[in-house]
């Protein structure tokens, strides 16, 4: 755990909370009944009237217009209420220990997707957010000694009641401190373990907060043909230096257009900060 004093990072002293203790060990943790029924019925008017008013935003051209109308980026920016939750002391407490006092929202998405047989999104193999980290050779362990860091969280906050039926996150307990990400090969496979360990499915009830390390192996879990859909609105935490992705950097960065106009070729934009949209802004 960490704790920021004055300009730097330490190590933090005293106590956690149980959920910042499973996150920092197994890389995942669900908070039950974070959120009241008044409140999940607040915050899902919200997001509905969002996806009511505005088109879906074109992020990723090769998904499926039927796929891409599936999420609404930025909500803090479109909705007071989604703002409220990204605040929420009940997050912030245990994120902080991890992130630090100064962590930010890095990416804010909601996610309605209705049942069906295919999932074309990304999220439905093995992945992990970015990373790794602290990338290192497979059989190098990490030494328990130092805390393992954790630079960015993935935090579901469900609007409606997620069985295993309909296709949770699934996540390999432990393997965010692999230094590795899922193999290409399998990742498709459900079946994955990681050091004999197979997937825990984040399940709830509408209310029910799932919370996952970045680093850690997570996938969307297949759904049964009882499916009814998922709700829920995502917010992804980072430590304060890492960057926003709430808007693309076409759309959202500090350069003059001139600078901007001068950019040529994949690398001569993304050197000046134009990157091409990929994790947490994809």
């Amino acid at each position: 755990m960490i704790t920021r004093r004055r300009v730097y990072l330490e190590l933090r002293e005293g106590p956690a909370p149980a959920a910042s203790q499973a996150l920092e060990r197994d890389g995942h943790a669900v908070l039950q009944g974070a959120f009241a029924p008044d409140e999940v019925a607040t915050l899902r008017q919200e997001i509905e009237r969002v996806y009511a008013e505005l088109a879906a935003d074109v992020r990723n051209p090769g998904l499926p217009e039927e796929h891409r109308e599936d999420f609404r980026y930025e909500m803090l920016n479109r909705s007071a209420a989604c703002q409220a939750v990204v605040g929420d002391r009940r997050l912030l407490d245990v994120l902080e220990p991890l992130l630090g006092e100064d962590c930010h929202v890095i990416a804010n998405t909601a996610w309605r997707n209705p049942p069906r047989e295919e999932h074309r999104h990304g999220g439905g193999q093995w992945h992990i957010d970015a990373g790794p980290h602290v990338p290192r050779p497979a059989d190098v362990p990490w030494d328990d000694r130092i805390p393992y860091p954790i630079f960015a969280v993935g935090v579901h906050v469900l609007l409606e009641d997620c069985p295993e039926a309909c296709g949770p996150t699934g996540v390999l307990p432990g393997s965010h401190r692999s230094g590795q990400h899922p193999p290409f090969e399998r990742i498709g496979d459900a079946c994955l373990t990681y050091e004999g360990r197979s997937a825990v499915p984040l399940t709830g009830r509408a209310g029910d907060v799932a919370l996952f390390a970045s680093d850690v192996w997570h996938r969307r879990l297949p759904t049964t043909s009882e499916d009814t859909g998922r709700f829920f609105l995502q917010i992804h935490y980072g430590r304060r230096d890492i960057a926003q992705r709430l808007r693309t950097t076409r759309q959202a960065n500090q350069l003059s257009e001139q600078a901007a106009a001068r950019a040529e070729g994949r690398r001569g934009r993304s050197v000046v900060g134009l990157h091409d949209p990929l994790f947490y802004d994809g």
